[in-house]
């Protein structure tokens, strides 16, 4: 005779709020003892060996591991992968571990033919930081081959969720304004354009800094920003008179694009990870109506009719776009938070992606939506043929690579045309919808373009994979 027994179980989190887990099991009834001495605890052998020993715990460091992958800008497919690994390294078959992944929810379930166990994991705050996505992906192979306790693999976590940010604000604050007059130079404006416009990028991130210092609500914190650089661009066009100035109206807000968040929102909806997908996309939605509240706010009482319609294609191709990409590349992996190590090498990815994009447009009379495809194809075809060189995940070296091509401009374009569709005409209409077209298209094949490894060559890859973490689970059973 058997009994059924439900416990219920608080986990502990090093990050966020407590995780619930509910635990089923069968055993036989308890039976009265005399008693007895303390055993000694399981040994490290059993821990990694036997799935359900110290089973509580290895589900707090999973989610524990899986919240800091999902804070920081991982999309789905790369926090169930370096999850399931990690559950490999803690001696947790694949077959037994079930993840649900919402944007604002993470849901654990571990289950055998008598075993059953359910927790989840709140990840209220996102953002995006590249040393702690690279960090968790080898952190994990790490623990495999140095045969990592549970104890040590959690001061590993604990190391990496308390690190502080490798760039201070005022870099941070340096970084988003040589971006956006990066992105002007790209646009086809002066030096002086690029330089009034790092100025407006530069008010424009205090004031977002300082909302962010306040708790004032996100999407606030990005109306004000946007608010205040196109303000500052535009009393510096009225001021000083200068075409050249409307590069910087036009460039001053960039920074502020959700770049990361749109890809991963795309690669999740190609992927078959719909609902995190469609939650990430109306994020980014969210960001840029925001963005486009507070430009449309800022020119209200101006009606600059050049301001949307200003042409970004290229119609050249220089050395100064080289630059311009790689300063652009290189400014947004530092607010991403990227290694230094990497830094160079997406600068030259970021000049590789702009360039090709750029000659396959003037050259060959590609369309940006298709040029820009090609140059996210060869810029992940790359990464993942020097990822391990680099000894690093391929995305941490091809998205950055590809930020300088994301068509910010089209798409707040196209929201501002609606803000002020009672003013337009049906050609300017029609502009502002093509804008928006073009913008979506372009974002949707460049994270294509970037997903292709993983697209036409999955099992290839992680057939790869699992025989590289058969090697190493082998390697660690003679050590055990």
């Amino acid at each position: 005779m058997t009994r059924k027994t439900d416990k219920k179980h608080t986990i502990t989190s090093l990050h966020g709020p407590a995780s619930v887990a509910t635990h089923s099991t069968h055993g036989h009834p308890q039976h009265r003892h005399h008693p007895c001495p303390a055993s000694p605890g399981p040994s490290n052998y059993q821990i990694m060996n036997e799935p359900f020993v110290a089973i509580r715990r290895k589900m707090d460091l999973l989610l524990d591991f899986g919240q800091l992958l999902m804070e920081n800008g991982a999309n789905t497919n790369h926090l169930q992968r370096d999850m399931m690994r990690a559950a490999t390294y803690m001696g947790i078959p694949p077959q037994y571990v079930h993840i649900h992944i919402a944007y604002m929810t993470l849901m654990l379930n571990i289950n055998d033919e008598k075993h059953s166990y359910t927790a989840f994991r709140k990840t209220p705050t996102h953002g995006v930081n590249m040393t702690i996505l690279s960090t968790l992906s080898k952190l994990t192979w790490k623990a495999i081959e140095q045969n990592f306790t549970l104890d040590e693999f959690e001061d590993h976590l604990k190391t990496i969720a308390q690190a502080p940010p490798k760039y201070s604000t005022s870099i941070l604050a340096v970084a988003a304004g040589l971006a956006c007059g990066a992105f002007t130079i790209l646009f086809g404006g002066s030096f002086f354009s690029a330089i009034m416009t790092s100025i407006c990028a530069l008010v424009g991130f205090f004031i977002r800094h300082l909302c962010r210092h306040f708790k004032i609500n996100f999407y606030f914190g990005v109306v004000a920003a946007a608010f205040t650089a196109t303000s500052a661009a535009y009393l510096l066009h009225t001021t000083l008179g200068s075409f050249e100035i409307i590069y910087a109206m036009v460039s001053c807000t960039l920074f502020l694009i959700p770049g990361i968040p749109l890809i991963n929102a795309v690669d999740d909806m190609i992927n078959n990870h719909i609902v995190s997908g469609m939650t990430r996309a109306m994020h980014t939605l969210l960001i840029v109506s925001s963005m486009s509240v507070g430009i449309a706010m800022a020119l209200y009482f101006d009606h600059v009719s050049t301001f949307t319609h200003l042409n970004i294609t290229p119609a050249v191709v220089s050395p100064i776009q080289a630059i311009a990409a790689a300063v652009g590349a290189v400014c947004f992996s530092v607010i991403f938070n990227t290694p230094y190590r990497l830094l160079w090498i997406i600068a030259l990815g970021g000049i590789i992606s702009v360039i090709t994009r750029n000659v396959l447009i003037v050259n060959f009379g590609f369309t940006l939506v298709g040029s820009s495809f090609v140059a996210a194809a060869i810029i992940a075809l790359l990464a993942l043929r020097f990822y391990k060189f680099f000894r690093t995940a391929p995305l941490i070296l091809s998205i950055p690579s590809v930020i300088p091509m994301i068509p910010g401009v089209l798409l707040y374009r196209f929201l501002f045309g609606l803000l002020t569709i009672n003013s337009l005409t049906p050609e300017n209409l029609l502009f502002a919808l093509r804008s928006g077209i073009t913008g979506l298209m372009t974002v949707i094949c460049i994270a294509i373009g970037v997903s292709i490894p993983h697209i036409f060559a999955r099992s290839y890859l992680d057939r790869k994979k699992a025989l590289s973490l058969d090697k190493a689970l082998e390697a660690r059973k003679k050590v055990l």
